[in-house]
């Protein structure tokens, strides 16, 4: 089966009955702090140019979904970006937004603004941000947290995103032709920043650090919409056909 991407080069896909699991190669970079893997999907190919990451946060497992249908989508050899499906397995298995520990590992990161002080984030998008989670005891204090880093800069790669729900936005510090594109091929609005303080979050730790992090935040919707909107975007991501952008 194949597709046409935006430049009409063939995008080759695997069979439907091919695709009940993931088939790329695999790597454990830590464990959580339950010791459930924290994995990695690699290109055959050495190197790779964009990092993309989904369920950082436990209450939001439709990232989860949507990275790895698109991953098991994509023949093996075809793979050219890396791919980690969940960040914080503990909590995407008990539903929580945070790890095993209770602790927001999006506020955890060593970064020049970490606070000690709880944080909050919405029951349900209707309520205020009132449900308290820790940062953490201090910063990196978590296994995934470290983990994440340590993958960072083994890889080092050129660009990250970061798939998170249910903002509907592509947040791009940098406001970069990659952003621009992934803002026109979603349909979803491109913005500088999410308009509230992230203490100790991942972006902010990248852009410390002097690298180029998008937050791919999924709007509110069904799983199954998220695949037929996004799938097309992120086939071109992972096979490599937005090099040029990177």
């Amino acid at each position: 089966m194949e597709k046409k991407d935006g430049n009409d080069r063939p995008v080759s896909l695997t069979a439907r009955e091919m695709r009940g699991i993931i088939r790329s190669r695999a790597e454990t970079y830590g464990k959580s702090r339950l010791g459930a893997p924290l994995e990695i999907f690699l290109p055959e190919k050495a190197g790779t140019g964009c990092l993309v990451l989904a369920g950082q946060h436990g209450t939001e497992p439709e990232g989860t979904v949507l990275l790895s249908s698109v991953l098991r989508s994509i023949p093996a050899g075809d793979l050219e970006s890396a791919v980690a499906t969940c960040l914080n397995p503990d909590g995407i298995m008990r539903g929580t937004r945070g790890n095993a520990a209770g602790v927001d590992l999006n506020r955890n990161f060593p970064t020049k603004n970490w606070a000690p002080d709880q944080v909050f984030h919405s029951w349900n998008n209707e309520n205020p941000m009132d449900t308290g989670l820790s940062p953490g005891a201090c910063p990196l204090s978590e296994p995934e947290t470290a983990a994440v880093i340590a993958l960072v800069e083994k890889i080092n790669p050129r660009v990250i995103i970061s798939i998170h729900a249910p903002l509907g936005c592509i947040d791009d510090p940098r406001m970069s032709p990659l952003g621009e594109w992934l803002s026109r091929e979603t349909g979803l609005p491109l913005v500088e920043d999410i308009g509230y303080a992230t203490p100790g979050s991942f972006g902010t730790w990248a852009i410390e650090k002097g690298l180029h992090l998008i937050t791919f935040e999924l709007p509110i919707d069904s799983v199954q919409n998220h695949r037929r909107n996004f799938t097309p975007p992120l086939l071109k991501i992972l096979t490599g056909r937005c090099s040029d952008l990177l």
